[in-house]
């Protein structure tokens, strides 16, 4: 049973820098497919980004997140930078087998989310 811890959200200031963790446990971290989505009041919860052998990004975050890894620490990392408003959103860690989706459902293991509010 895999286990997620997530972590780094807060308030901020638009364009401003936040740097989310999640860090796994009780599975082999390597064969996963580790995702952020975020959900927004009202609204469905979407993938941001995700990485194991390939990186994907919506088309809302190119350019200004980054998704990381560390292997030995069995942990992911997303770098929020220039933060906008619309940014806002609980996100969450999430992990499913081998193959990155973008649909929440095919996604296996969650973390407990955290916020992040971006401030105009």
């Amino acid at each position: 049973q895999v286990q997620l811890q997530d972590s780094g959200g807060g308030l901020v200031q638009a364009g401003g820098s936040l740097r989310l963790s999640c860090t796994a446990s009780g599975g082999t971290f390597s064969t996963y497919v580790m995702g952020w989505f975020r959900q927004a009041p009202g609204k469905e919860r979407e993938l941001v980004a995700a990485i194991r052998r390939t990186i994907y990004y919506a088309d809302s975050v190119k350019g200004r997140f980054t998704i990381s890894r560390d292997y030995a620490g069995n942990t992911v990392y997303l770098q929020m930078n220039s933060l906008k408003p619309e940014d806002t959103a609980v996100y969450y860690c999430a992990a499913r087998q081998l193959v990155v989706s973008t649909r929440a459902s095919e996604y296996d293991y969650w973390g407990q989310g955290t916020q992040v509010t971006v401030s105009s």
